[in-house]
């Protein structure tokens, strides 16, 4: 292992700093950051001085923070440390409160800074590699959404509580038309709520409850057939991954195997083996 550490910003979520950090030695003086902070740790064991106290944070484990508290950061032990962090701004936060609870409210996180929690980490390990990919806009809107209302609704330091899942059968069927019609777009979950009349939050979980996917993983299902179709017709792979929304030929070929269990190459070669 080699100490390293990348960072960078998504400029769809006001620059959301994102970071991957493998460190041996690091021990970081006393700091605050004026946004949230999210991680889950990969590997090793990293000790935190927050709120007059030291918290030991192992592999597996999570440390939220909230924003313009001072605290401390080091390695603990010879295996060194390994983690995954967001920086998410108080306002991003704020709207996403917002659009689970449909008021404007700040909340903050629970005054335990390292938690255990399996579901948790796996979320925040899937946002931080969606982000990094740099897929949909939908899909990374969706699992940042996703993400948080879960850290809410479970570690906020006063109950987030949202209203329940109700038939929203119109609302679905509005959004399952235009994610059919409008497939190629680099389509927001903002917009898709704006012309279904419901909330971000609301409408991701009508429509989980109505179709079984969420809206971004239905509309990768429907560039998938539109793909397959291409493919089968004998269109080369980097044309059908453009024509089809994914963002290059190697984004479609990891989408396509998922679900298919197969490459699109393989399916090329298939069809050009039946003909001849």
């Amino acid at each position: 292992m080699q100490e390293q550490a990348t960072l960078w910003r998504d400029p769809d979520f006001q620059d959301l700093e994102i970071m991957h950090a493998s460190y041996l030695t690091q021990s970081f003086a006393p700091h605050r950051h004026s946004s949230f902070v999210t991680s889950v740790i990969d590997r090793g064991v990293g000790t935190i001085w927050y709120r007059g106290a030291i918290h030991f944070a192992p592999a597996g484990s999570l440390v939220v923070l909230n924003p313009d508290e001072i605290h401390t950061g080091k390695v603990y032990g010879a295996d060194g440390w390994i983690y995954r962090a967001l920086y998410p701004a108080t306002d991003l936060l704020a709207h996403i409160v917002e659009a689970m609870t449909e008021r404007s409210s700040q909340v903050y996180f629970s005054p335990t800074p390292v938690l255990s929690d399996p579901t948790l980490a796996s979320l925040l390990q899937r946002l931080h590699a969606t982000l990094a990919e740099n897929s949909s806009l939908l899909e990374r809107e969706s699992w940042l959404l996703h993400t948080y209302s879960y850290l809410f609704t479970h570690y906020a330091e006063h109950p987030v509580v949202v209203r329940p899942v109700s038939r929203e059968s119109r609302a679905v069927q509005i959004a399952r038309d235009y994610l059919e019609a409008h497939f190629t777009d680099n389509i927001s979950l903002s917009h898709l709520a704006q012309i279904t009349g419901l909330s971000p939050y609301h409408l991701v979980r009508v429509f989980h409850q109505a179709l079984g996917l969420p809206p971004h993983a239905y509309l990768n299902h429907v560039r998938l057939e539109h793909a397959k179709r291409r493919l089968l017709a004998g269109s080369p792979i980097a044309t059908v991954a453009y024509e089809t929304g994914f963002t290059d030929q190697s984004h479609l070929t990891r989408r396509f195997k998922q679900v298919y269990g197969v490459t699109p190459g393989h399916v090329l070669q298939k069809r050009k083996n039946v003909q001849d």
